[in-house]
């Protein structure tokens, strides 16, 4: 079975890879479903990704949270 995707928003870059693959933060719709926030590797052309994490808004408020909470 293929896995379907839409980037439904581009939010940030964090990073970038020489490569030029980006580390993004973006909201993604896997198999037509409601968009979820994601972060992962992306390609330049978002055709090609690399393994991530998917958070739904609570899940991201939480992280905000437990991030706002750490001394960096």
């Amino acid at each position: 079975m293929a896995i379907t995707f839409k980037v439904v928003e581009e939010i940030g870059v964090l990073s970038e890879l020489p490569s030029g693959w980006q580390k993004e933060l973006n909201l993604v719709s896997w198999n037509e479903r409601d968009p979820k926030y994601d972060l992962r590797d992306w390609n330049a052309d978002h055709e090609k990704m690399r393994k991530g994490i998917t958070l739904t808004t609570d899940e991201l408020a939480q992280l905000r949270d437990i991030l706002n909470g750490m001394e960096l």
